[in-house]
């Protein structure tokens, strides 16, 4: 008899491995064909003022594990539908901004609890949609619910984010209060399509804002799933609206004037091109955007190679490298090349790639035809300038034929300034770089737009006070054998994305997120 979900061990990206996840593997092989036969091909309009909207032209989304599979039919909504999707966030607007933090704390939690009820079927759709490994998947699904309930803690841990402050004579009392905007566009990317909706979403709703969301185009059933979930736990209509299509519904969706925010996660190029055309108008209106990532990894001459290997082989291979914090360069000390080198890409050479359905697969197919066009690109240029070591060619034969199922590839020996070194890449694509200084090592991982994650492997601790002193990003590893650069969990470690990798400073899934979706009030009254 199968375990009962409650009974079963939650599943998060350090564990695997460490764990014995036989019985969600077990529920899994329940869940995956009742869901595709349950789920698939349904139809999905937008949801707008807690009604389907239907207005726009249709399209289908198809699985990238097997292009025949339909996923489900969506509507790409109009500039009208997106004004009214506005309209209806703004009507919801008064009565949940005025409603007490602790009463929406409760709503929240409400929302916790339908994710938590839902959150088999939210994997099987993650998997299905994006290609995610089982793991992978059920971690996301677990993240989602970690987010809501993280963000709770948050508000009543800062009671409400209300200050009391010095008064300038006996009769006169201050405080200092943080207050919601308005209505926030929450603009989400394929790759996490549960964890970073939900993540932008709470965010904003909990601290008293309503939402138009925009999953991405390739996402549109798990964020579909994630709405009927919000209306579920008996959020007001209205709070939380859906619009579905690309990039100029996106686009729409930015330019309309009653927004009071807009909070986006995705590429750097549309991450700037957001900020740059909202702070257009009148006045400033707040952007929470994390943007990519090109996140190194170092191992020293004094490094556990074997956990080294095993956290950058996790890290630069998970979800097939389609991750804003994939290690997609690696720094080895010239002292222990050869040895990291074997460890590395024995550990790489294992990895199973297939339908992620299977119990044993670790890495699915990239995402569309455009990831395998970029993949190509790179070889040509990996294999003109330098040496590929592993992999570089897309898998064929058999359920192969189905997607773009690419293999663990790993390159070494390309000019320093090239662009696989500096640019990111979002690919199963790792670039390795010798080195025989750290510190020149760490200045030249910082030397790219982006800082959002890095990594590394030593056991000289002078080593890695270098490391925590000089690496620019956000997030920062150190001898993690479950990820070199990857892993974050709510209430954990944040996530907060430095120089071209986030505008904020603050970051997602620790104790500074909630303020950026409020604005600051002082209160002076006397009595």
């Amino acid at each position: 008899m199968a375990m009962a979900a409650t009974d079963l061990p939650r599943v998060t990206y350090s564990n695997a491995g460490v764990v014995d996840f036989s019985g969600v593997h077990d529920r899994l092989d329940e869940v995956i064909p009742a869901f595709r036969s349950r789920r698939l091909g349904a139809e999905w309009p937008n949801v707008i003022g807690g009604r389907d909207d239907r207005e726009g032209m249709p399209y289908d989304a198809r699985s990238p594990i097997d292009g025949d599979i339909v996923l489900g039919a969506f509507r790409e909504a109009t500039p009208a539908a997106v004004a009214r999707a506005v309209e209806a966030a703004a009507a919801a607007y008064p009565d949940w901004s005025r409603r007490s933090w602790p009463e929406r704390v409760r709503a929240m939690r409400r929302v916790a609890d339908a994710l938590e009820a839902a959150k088999f079927d939210l994997a099987a759709a993650c998997l299905l949609e994006v290609g995610k490994s089982r793991m992978e998947a059920m971690g996301e699904a677990e993240e989602c619910i970690d987010l809501v309930l993280h963000y709770c803690d948050e508000m009543e841990r800062n009671e409400g984010f209300v200050h009391p402050m010095r008064r300038a004579f006996p009769q006169e009392e201050t405080s200092v209060l943080l207050r919601p905007l308005g209505v926030w566009a929450v603009i989400a990317p394929f790759n996490f399509p549960l964890a970073l909706s939900v993540n932008m979403m709470a965010g904003a709703l909990v601290t008293g804002n309503t939402v138009v969301y925009k999953p991405s185009p390739m996402a549109g059933l798990t964020g579909a799933l994630l709405v009927r979930a919000f209306a579920e736990a008996g959020l007001p209509e209205g709070v939380v609206n859906m619009v579905c299509g690309g990039r100029e519904v996106g686009r729409s969706l930015i330019a309309q004037p009653a927004l009071a925010g807009a909070a986006f996660t995705g590429s750097h190029q549309v991450g700037m091109e957001i900020f740059r055309s909202f702070s257009a108008g009148p006045f400033a209106r707040p952007v929470v955007v994390e943007m990519g990532g090109k996140n190194p990894a170092y191992v020293t001459a004094s490094a556990d190679l074997d956990c080294a290997a095993a956290g950058v082989m996790k890290s630069a291979f998970g979800l097939q490298g389609q991750k804003c914090s994939a290690c997609s360069k690696v720094y080895v000390a010239e002292a222990v090349r050869e040895p990291f080198l074997d460890r590395l890409l024995a550990a790489s050479d294992a990895v199973r790639v297939g339908d992620p359905e299977q119990r044993d697969v670790f890495m699915g197919p990239v995402i569309n035809e455009a990831a395998h066009a970029r993949f190509r690109q790179a070889m040509a240029e990996a294999r003109g300038q330098g040496e590929v070591l592993l992999g570089g060619e897309r898998l064929s034969g058999g359920p192969y034929d189905k997607g773009f199922y690419l293999p663990p590839t790993i390159v070494a020996g390309l000019p320093p300034e090239h662009r696989l070194h500096r640019e990111e890449i979002f690919l199963p694509l790792l670039a390795v770089q010798d080195f025989s200084d750290l510190g020149r090592a760490i200045a030249d991982g910082n030397r790219v737009v982006y800082g959002l994650t890095a990594g590394i492997y030593t056991r000289d601790e002078r080593e890695l006070d270098l490391f925590l002193d000089r690496a620019e990003a956000g997030v920062l590893y150190a001898n993690r054998a479950s990820g070199a650069t990857t892993g974050a969990w709510p209430g954990v470690q944040s996530f907060c994305g430095w120089k071209g990798s986030g505008v904020a400073g603050k970051g997602g899934l620790g104790p500074h997120y909630l303020p950026l979706f409020m604005r600051e009030q002082s209160r002076t009254v006397m009595r």
